[in-house]
């Protein structure tokens, strides 16, 4: 695994979100309801105007399979990134614990390599911390 990596699983927790997102607009689309008022008279004498509420919607059969169409290509998107992000969450949890927590630090929490040293404790300066991440990715 490389350093890439890394940044692709942050775009691809983003994007689940976002696609996660995009289905639901489309299931509300499908449950948008239009309503409105008419007229009309008794077809018969005396002809007393009424007035009638009708609603409905204004969803076809080419919207639902254009729908159908959309929601399957955004899941395959969802199913792939998913995947991606567990191999990532899997390598992660075969490295070194202190290089788990420097990589969470600087590349998920996007915190400076002085912030990481701080949270590292144990008299980590900034330029170590930087040397064991760079190290770390030039050997794996």
């Amino acid at each position: 695994m490389d350093k890439n990596i890394l940044s692709q699983y942050i775009d691809a927790c983003e994007l689940i979100r976002e696609t996660e997102e995009e289905i639901k607009k489309l299931n509300r689309k499908k449950k948008t309801v239009i309503q409105t008022n008419v007229s009309g008279s008794n077809p018969e004498f005396p002809y007393n105007p009424q007035h009638f509420k009708i609603q409905g919607t204004t969803f076809n059969y080419t919207d639902d399979s254009q729908l159908r169409y959309q929601k399957k290509i955004l899941e395959e998107r969802k199913s792939q990134t998913e995947q991606l992000k567990t191999n990532v969450e899997e390598w992660l949890n075969t490295i070194p614990p202190r290089m788990q927590r420097i990589i969470k630090y600087k590349v998920f929490e996007e915190l400076t390599w002085q912030q990481v040293a701080g949270k590292m404790g144990r008299r980590a300066t900034e330029e170590s911390i930087k040397k064991e991440f760079q190290r770390f990715f030039k050997e794996n």
